[in-house]
């Protein structure tokens, strides 16, 4: 059974840091795309950040070089770390993972989701 816990979240001013962190169990394939997603009130979820099997990234525009994606294969958790956090980041914030060998598919098709953590930027 997959598990995926994400942490980190919590209230911020604009400008600071957070880092989220997404705790992965039960994962059996060799390869996965990576995601963080987001959701804020009356917006459909969208992608944040995401991180393929070849350890490419790729990134919402409006988060380029303030977050980045990583994960650590050891302890089999994905990570966001967020600078200058703008109140427009405000949101639930999802990490994501499905099987795939080639890049990472569209949101729809993540097979794996956590429950979300809550940023607050104000």
């Amino acid at each position: 059974q997959v598990q995926l816990v994400e942490s980190g979240g919590g209230s911020v001013r604009p400008g600071g840091s957070l880092r989220l962190s997404c705790a992965a169990s039960g994962l059996t394939s060799a390869a996965y795309c990576l995601g963080w997603f987001r959701q804020a009130p009356g917006k459909e979820r969208r992608y944040v950040a995401r991180l393929d099997y070849f350890g490419l990234t790729s990134y919402l525009d409006s988060v380029k070089g303030r977050f980045t994606i990583s994960k650590d294969g050891a302890k089999n958790t994905l990570y966001l770390q967020m600078n200058s956090l703008r109140p427009d980041d405000t949101a639930v914030y999802y990490c994501a993972a499905t099987p795939s060998w080639l890049g990472c598919p569209p949101i729809d098709e993540f097979q794996f989701w956590g429950k979300g953590t809550q940023v607050t930027v104000s």
